[in-house]
């Protein structure tokens, strides 16, 4: 069926610039993005070399580029937001988060989904990759808002393990999901997400990797986010690293995204190397929660895949790529004392190309067969100021430019942010909704 925002003919975007972030960067004054009726990317280049079509043509002004990609969050924790902070990563878990997301229903996590899609798509990002429960509310509430979305239903250790420590019911529910839901053609796709292995332990995480790789679906799963997180598991098999068994185990042998991945050794980078595991990089909740820098640069040298991610909304706490653009390539200098590393162009790419290629979709690129999701950036500010070469745009976008500049989105070629209003979502609602859901969820648990 034709993409309702266009015609039977597609349509023409034109811009004052056009920034594809493909593999050259290229860069367009004045470009054109064809858009055909199945909401993917007919064409991209300058307008005044663009082929003659019959579709409409919509003149946008500002810069025309991939929407963000968010590889790793947990986002309907808007109904948590700002609950226990200042307390380390594992006690803000069993003290505050745990005990208030034990209290969820699957209407809290809708409207929790909902509104933090909203918060998204206003910021410019596109495609989030899910990493929760209560599967079925977070693609509904996705579908609805319009955002595109990786939904990997989570497992727990406290909710997931029997007593003989199996994981097998869930582990059905969980491809099931994927039997239903599961379209590479449409917004959603399903993966699987073990929590940890120092949470389920590597057995179980292993299982739930084969039942990923029967389906090629993606693996989505914590690693070495805190410097003890994994200690006990290596007093047990002799002091090797979770990657090291995780590898072993034969979990890293599909696809695999490896959130946050900060206490990683030279052994362990080698192995995410040899093995393509990509990793979900969140500096932001990283550094708020006191977790560590990881080691991106030497990751990015040795070809690993590093798309840029917000966490949830608890741990960071807000879901605004923008602030991973910038801070991820500061925090980076900063550490290694090098102000050479990750240029704009190489975080514009974590945030865009890399973020598509971590997920497997056809996102973060505008160029023929890729999905139109695409951000209007008004660049008619004082921030865009001066601009005397494209590598200064660029810089631009990197360093100066942030979710108030984004005003229109789409996803699939559909419009779902119009002048900074999400068109697909009733904005007052969801707040009045989650701000009520959360006042209930504090006093239910007395935290």
């Amino acid at each position: 069926m034709a993409n309702p925002s266009l015609g039977a003919d597609g349509a023409r975007f034109l811009a004052d610039v056009v920034l594809t972030c493909d593999e050259v960067f290229a860069v367009f004054d004045r470009g054109a993005v064809d858009v055909g009726a199945d909401g993917r990317i007919a064409w991209v280049g300058a307008a005044a070399e663009a082929p003659a079509t019959d579709a409409p043509v919509i003149s946008l002004g500002g810069l025309l580029m991939p929407g963000l990609v968010n590889a790793h969050a947990h986002t309907p924790m808007t109904l948590v937001r700002g609950a226990g902070d200042g307390l380390p990563l594992m006690a803000w878990l069993t003290e505050v988060m745990w005990p208030r997301e034990g209290r969820l229903s699957p209407s809290d996590v809708w409207w929790g989904m909902t509104l933090g899609s909203v918060e998204m798509l206003r910021s410019g990002v596109t495609t989030t990759c899910e990493m929760y429960a209560f599967e079925h509310e977070v693609i509904d509430a996705g579908r609805q808002a319009g955002i595109r979305q990786v939904m990997c239903p989570g497992v727990l250790s406290v909710a997931h393990l029997d007593d003989s420590g199996g994981v097998a019911e869930r582990v059905a529910e969980i491809a099931q999901v994927h039997d239903e839901h599961n379209d590479p053609l449409g917004r959603v796709t399903i993966g699987f997400a073990p929590h940890s292995a120092y949470d389920l332990g590597v057995g179980p995480c292993a299982e739930i990797a084969a039942a990923a790789r029967e389906r090629d679906a993606l693996l989505h799963i914590h690693v070495a986010e805190t410097a003890d997180e994994g200690d006990a598991l290596a007093d047990k098999h002799g002091g090797a690293s979770v990657p090291r068994l995780l590898a072993d185990a034969g979990a890293l042998e599909g696809r695999v995204l490896a959130a946050h991945s900060v206490w990683l050794d030279d052994a362990d980078l080698d192995i995410y190397a040899s093995t393509d595991v990509a990793v979900a990089h969140c500096p932001v909740s990283n550094m708020k929660l006191g977790s560590g820098v990881a080691r991106v640069p030497e990751m990015i040298e040795r070809g690993i895949t590093v798309a840029l991610a917000t966490d949830g909304p608890a741990s960071n706490d807000d879901l605004d790529l923008w602030e991973e653009i910038k801070i991820s390539s500061l925090l980076a200098r900063v550490t290694a004392l090098d102000p050479t590393l990750m240029s704009a162009q190489q975080v514009i790419s974590m945030a865009t190309r890399s973020g598509g290629e971590a997920l497997g979709l056809d996102v973060g690129v505008l160029a023929p067969g890729r999905w139109a999701d695409m951000i209007r950036l008004d660049i008619d500010d004082v921030a865009f100021v001066p601009v005397t070469s494209p590598q200064e745009l660029i810089a631009h976008v990197a360093w100066s430019g942030g979710s108030r500049h984004v005003t229109d989105v789409w996803v699939g070629g559909e419009r779902v942010v119009a002048g900074r209003v999400c068109l697909t979502v009733d904005e007052a609602r969801a707040r009045y909704e989650v701000q009520h859901r959360a006042q209930r969820l504090a006093q239910e648990s007395g935290t």
